[in-house]
């Protein structure tokens, strides 16, 4: 994966290089149309000076030239027939053509440094070659000679800081505004981002980001549109859940009041009357029963993980509640089994007690009478394994994946039990997954179910 800590560091880099070579560029072109001709042009009125000044002076050729070459110049003075004499430092390249010679000679001007060859690197200060001077021509013992003159590589020195200023100048002003334009190119994801939280902070989760990026902005625009989906989710959830509990408080509450308007009529019989009365009292216990698994929801939710365990006898629970619900199996004349192993378990027994006791209540209220139910509980090696088997009406295969779902009904289940609220798998589910274990249903409709809840 491209990391976008490697991408700045290439992107700096490529501003880098990028802003140095058209610096370079461009401090040549500055060397070579304005700089080079400048030089070129003071150059040639110091050579005039120098020739004025030795025609002036009362000395001889060697003395003057000698006294003026530790000025920091180099000269070379011929008549065009001998070789010529040196004075100061010495030239790297001494090459020069007989017609200048001749043509300095004869009175012309030479101006070497202006015509120097324009090359890519910029070499014209620092090439210390007799074709790069100024030749001027001279009268000595009044005979006509040529002098050549260029400073030396230590003058050369003093005057190069103009042309490094130019260089760095356009440096920085070129980096800065690469720079600027490659940042916007970085940060544009970011902006995105930025924009995509302000739309969830607004509860609007239709947010698209570019998730093809294979950086750290890449990750995070993916990370990001999991969390939004999340959200969406969440937030249908939420609405749904208002939506449902809602309907489960106002169905008995609008019973509860049609029925109390009813017990107004003065030509009420007592039957009628001990009738709505008994319909009053069922749906408040019916609404008392909602709202007590809303509040047990609420605090499981808050829980996260964080229960109190202590050692449960499993085997000892099964045979109380049995016990407890004997009523309800007997009058249905329903045949129940236990086979049980002698299982202690660590976990929290209030909550291990309703998850098993709405599981088995489910059992008894949908199976029909003289049906049968089977619980089982066995130590195995990869846990503790709790079975409970009906012959029940069953669930349709499409309803199995979705009845641990809060307030899910299914519709043949709702018939059987005006009382069902959808609320009791939901809590059973969070129960065990409190305890890390985890709950399976088979079911075949009008062929009974069978739950499997394990515990680690």
């Amino acid at each position: 994966m491209k990391s976008l800590y490697i991408r700045i560091v290439v992107v700096t880099l490529f501003i880098m290089m990028i802003s140095s070579v058209i610096a370079f560029i461009g401090s040549n072109l500055y060397y070579q149309k304005i700089l080079k001709p400048s030089n070129d042009k003071k150059n040639a009125e110091i050579a005039h000076d120098v020739v004025d000044l030795f025609e002036a002076a009362s000395m001889d050729e060697s003395t003057f030239f000698e006294k003026t070459a530790k000025l920091s110049y180099q000269f070379y003075v011929t008549d065009g027939e001998g070789d010529g004499t040196f004075y100061g430092e010495e030239f790297r390249n001494r090459t020069l053509s007989s017609k200048v010679i001749k043509n300095v000679v004869n009175g012309n001007t030479y101006h070497g440094m202006a015509e120097y060859p324009a090359t890519t690197f910029v070499t014209g200060f620092f090439s210390n070659e007799l074709s790069n001077s100024i030749g001027v021509p001279i009268q000595i013992d009044g005979k006509p000679y040529a002098m050549f003159m260029r400073p030396d590589i230590k003058q050369q020195f003093n005057e190069i800081h103009i042309l490094l200023a130019v260089l760095l100048l356009l440096t920085i002003a070129l980096s800065m505004l690469i720079v600027f334009f490659s940042t916007r190119y970085l940060v544009k994801p970011i902006r995105e981002l930025t924009v995509a939280t302000k739309k969830i902070a607004d509860g609007d989760y239709s947010i698209e980001l570019k998730e093809n990026r294979q950086d750290e902005i890449g990750t995070l625009a993916r990370s990001f549109m999991f969390m939004s989906r999340q959200l969406m989710q969440v937030e249908q959830m939420r609405q749904e859940f208002v939506s449902n509990v809602s309907h489960e408080i106002q169905t008995p509450l609008s019973s509860m009041k049609g029925y109390a308007n009813l017990l107004r009529s003065p030509s009420l019989s007592k039957e009628e009357h001990d009738a709505y009365t008994k319909v009053i009292e069922s749906e408040s216990t019916r609404l008392s029963k909602v709202s007590k698994q809303l509040l047990t929801l609420a605090s499981l939710d808050k829980d996260h993980g964080a229960i109190k365990r202590e050692s449960v006898n499993l085997t000892g629970m099964l045979h109380t509640l049995i016990s407890q619900t004997r009523w309800l199996w007997e009058e249905k004349d329903l045949a129940l089994s236990l086979e049980a192993d002698e299982v202690i378990y660590s976990g929290n027994e209030d909550l291990l007690y309703q998850a098993f006791e709405n599981l088995l209540s489910n059992s008894i209220k949908y199976t029909p009478p003289e049906g049968e139910i089977r619980l089982s509980l066995q130590q195995e090696q990869k846990g503790i394994m709790f079975r409970i088997e009906d012959t029940g009406i069953g669930i349709p295969p499409e309803h199995t994946g979705k009845i641990f779902d809060r307030f899910y009904k299914v519709d043949e289940a709702r018939s059987q039990e005006r009382n069902s609220s959808g609320l009791g798998l939901s809590i059973v589910k969070k129960i065990i997954s409190l305890h890390h274990g985890d709950i399976h249903v088979e079911s075949i409709p009008d062929g009974g179910t069978t739950f499997t809840v394990t515990l680690p």
